[in-house]
């Protein structure tokens, strides 16, 4: 959505994942003992990096198109590797994604008592690395970017955890290690079987030197290893144990954006990188998917934890979004890019009330325990309802367009899938509603619960950000969608252009 331009002298997307490097720098350095003045540091970073994401989204020039704020620099360049920066409509909604839920998740953290300092350097040091996958174009850069993204959540986990903390910990880093070590593979892969020995991927992507048998040979290496973060079947059972072990938000962070930089290398690397090997390999993931969507969807039923509830919803959310790569049409990639904002802005929002606003009062997150909170914490009460309907595809909201794109593109290439994935929704709509009556509304259950504190002002503010979010994009979609269909187009056409070829 453009309506001013910025000075294309400054280093726009270096200051956005600056402004998160920075603050974790500053806050190794103040005293244990100042726990107000780092929290203030690290939200206030935290809006900084915001403000950046929205400044570089509305000076984004869409009659243009394509990269722009581009940074080039040599980093090694006997080996092909540069600090290579850009961003396009895919990227831009990610950074805004990211720059939200890092601002409410910082909110979300300031009841965190012990060993403060660690906390907030590990958090803000994992934004930086999120910010730095979505605007590196240099594979080498955007994998050094994914493990800083990825490691500190053993940390975060395993020392500020809760459920199973050092079992959900130990879980999430040993699959997502796994799924690092076949995205190695992959980038080799590229770099030698290209001949351009770079890891430049716009130099990869107009190169015409990958044959069929070697795209069919390596992009599942590529695509399986960030499926694994975007919770892909069979890979997806570190997901749920890691959200419920997780504190408030590491597990905003985590379901919001981290399963979103899974999809994302998907769709980056894999997908617009090898194409032909795309479509050789995308009936059999789509199939994957629609395990992914009905699975998920139907297991998040049967649970009694709301943090397990949400963790299995996520995992059939994001089948949805795998699924619609797998179509791999221009409106099911658009569904795909808008249903990961949507659902990244929704699941932050769960968790937060979830987590921080009803398991640290309560301490039970047990639908069976809970009851008629409703009337204790309407407010609460509230931003879950309209978290839940955003999850139903309610119109509206961001998540309904998100759907409606979706089903729509994989009707296109899939139809049985598409029908078969529909399934899904009457039963997100009966745990959500199951969800919020169990929580919310019929007597309270425990006379305890007419006794709990009140809300902070940084619950509130937190909440109430999300959920503006997630009305505004579902009443004026086009903020989004026309940016995102900009940007996917490319892909799209490069995705078609394989078809051919692979008819010849």
């Amino acid at each position: 959505m453009y309506l001013f331009d910025i000075s294309p002298t400054v280093p726009w997307l270096s200051l956005i994942w600056l402004s998160m490097a920075l603050p974790a720098v500053i806050i190794a350095f103040i005293p244990s003992t100042q726990r107000d003045l780092m929290r203030w540091v690290g939200t206030g970073f935290a809006f900084v990096s915001l403000v950046l994401s929205l400044l570089v989204f509305f000076a984004y020039n869409p009659a243009r198109g394509g990269f722009q704020f581009m940074e080039q620099l040599p980093w090694m360049p006997q080996l092909g590797i540069s600090y290579l920066l850009g961003v396009d409509g895919i990227s831009i909604p990610m950074l805004v994604l990211n720059g939200i839920v890092i601002f409410t998740g910082a909110l979300m953290s300031w009841n965190i008592e012990e060993r403060t300092k660690e906390y907030w350097v590990l958090l803000l040091l994992l934004t930086t690395g999120v910010y730095g996958v979505f605007v590196s174009l240099d594979l080498f850069l955007f994998f050094v970017f994914y493990e800083l993204a990825v490691l500190p959540m053993y940390l975060l986990i395993g020392i500020w955890g809760s459920t199973r903390r050092e079992y959900g910990a130990m879980k999430l880093t040993l699959f997502l290690m796994a799924g690092s070590a076949a995205c190695i593979i992959g980038m080799l892969a590229l770099y030698f079987g290209s001949g351009l020995r770079t890891f430049n991927m716009l130099e990869l992507s107009r190169t015409l030197s990958l044959s069929r048998e070697f795209q069919f040979a390596f992009f599942m290496p590529m695509f399986l290893g960030f499926a694994v973060l975007a919770g892909m079947f069979p890979f997806h059972t570190w997901s749920p144990t890691g959200h419920v072990a997780a504190p408030t938000a590491v597990s905003m962070l985590h379901a919001g954006v981290l399963m979103k930089l899974g999809a994302y290398g998907c769709l980056r690397a894999a997908m617009w990188l090898m194409p032909q090997g795309a479509q050789q390999w995308l009936p059999i993931i789509a199939v994957l998917t629609l395990l992914n969507v009905v699975y998920g969807a139907s297991i998040a039923l049967v649970q009694r934890d709301a943090k397990f509830m949400i963790g299995y919803s996520s995992v059939s959310h994001m089948g949805l979004v795998m699924m619609a790569l797998a179509a791999g049409t221009q409106i099911a990639l658009m569904g795909a890019v808008l249903q990961m904002f949507a659902h990244g802005v929704m699941t932050a929002l769960f968790f937060a009330v979830v987590g921080r606003m009803i398991y640290e009062r309560t301490h039970t997150r047990q639908l069976p325990e809970l009851g008629g909170l409703g009337r204790v914490m309407p407010f609460a009460a509230g931003m879950f309802v309209l978290g839940g309907l955003s999850s139903m595809g309610m119109p509206g909201f961001a998540g309904f367009w998100a759907e409606l794109n979706i089903f729509m593109g994989v009707w296109e290439r899939y139809p049985l899938i598409a029908i078969l994935a529909v399934i899904s929704i009457p039963i997100t709509g009966a745990y959500i509603l199951r969800a919020i009556y169990q929580m919310f509304f019929g007597e309270v259950k425990n006379p305890e619960f007419l006794k709990l504190p009140k809300l902070t002002w940084q619950e509130y503010t937190g909440a109430a950000v999300l959920a503006v979010v997630l009305i505004g994009v579902g009443l004026y979609p086009a903020i989004l969608s026309e940016m995102i269909n900009q940007g996917v187009a490319p892909i799209a056409q490069q995705l078609n252009s394989a078809v051919l070829a692979l008819g010849r």
